[in-house]
């Protein structure tokens, strides 16, 4: 609610969005930054949150869960487009992740074990889209348009291990993008 009493429509979002502004600008996070910067009340964020870290953890949640979303999409894209181009759009989604977010939530102890937790307890994670990618390749391999004798889970897993990489550590050089592209291509062989 609004200092008046009227409900703020998508407010996690717009705090989330906020959020990832703040700490694009400022490289940390605070309470009051992120309110600021969502152009709310100071005690919003701990009237709809139990503190920082628990705010923290749900926005990790929230983005790794959009990242799983895609990732569930990649059976409808069987057969359409290239292996290549569907799971580099997968990689786009992946690598909008905000890394410095991702890294900050690493810094917050009682963040880290929230997301750690909710992952154990099946949240939607990097398991989610190593699965996605893994399914998604043995059915184009199907199709044939994945070489035969491909290894799919390794392959999802040497994806999701560069995306994880990319994401925990900000690596990637100019273009983590293109970085990405081109170990897609070695890994995902043609028939």
């Amino acid at each position: 609610m609004s200092p008046r009493g009227i409900a703020i429509p998508d407010l996690r979002e717009r705090l989330f969005t906020a959020a990832e502004r703040v700490m694009s600008r400022d490289g940390t996070l605070t309470s009051r930054a992120i309110t600021e910067e969502a152009g709310c009340a100071k005690g919003v964020l701990h009237t709809h949150f139990a503190g920082l870290d628990a705010f923290v953890a749900e926005l990790i949640l929230d983005r790794f869960a959009r990242m799983a979303t895609h990732a569930g999409d990649l059976p409808a894209r069987v057969g359409t487009g290239t292996p290549v181009e569907n799971l580099d759009a997968l990689a786009r989604a992946v690598l909008a992740l905000d890394s410095a977010v991702v890294a900050f939530s690493l810094t917050r102890p009682g963040a880290a074990q929230s997301v750690r937790d909710a992952w154990q307890s099946g949240a939607p994670g990097f398991g989610t889209v190593q699965r996605s990618i893994d399914g998604y390749l043995r059915a184009e391999q199907e199709r044939g348009r994945v070489a035969e004798g491909a290894d799919t889970e390794s392959i999802a897993l040497a994806l999701v291990g560069t995306w994880h990489h990319l994401l925990m550590t900000g690596a990637g050089g100019p273009d983590p993008l293109e970085t990405v592209a081109r170990i897609i291509r070695a890994l995902v062989p043609a028939p």
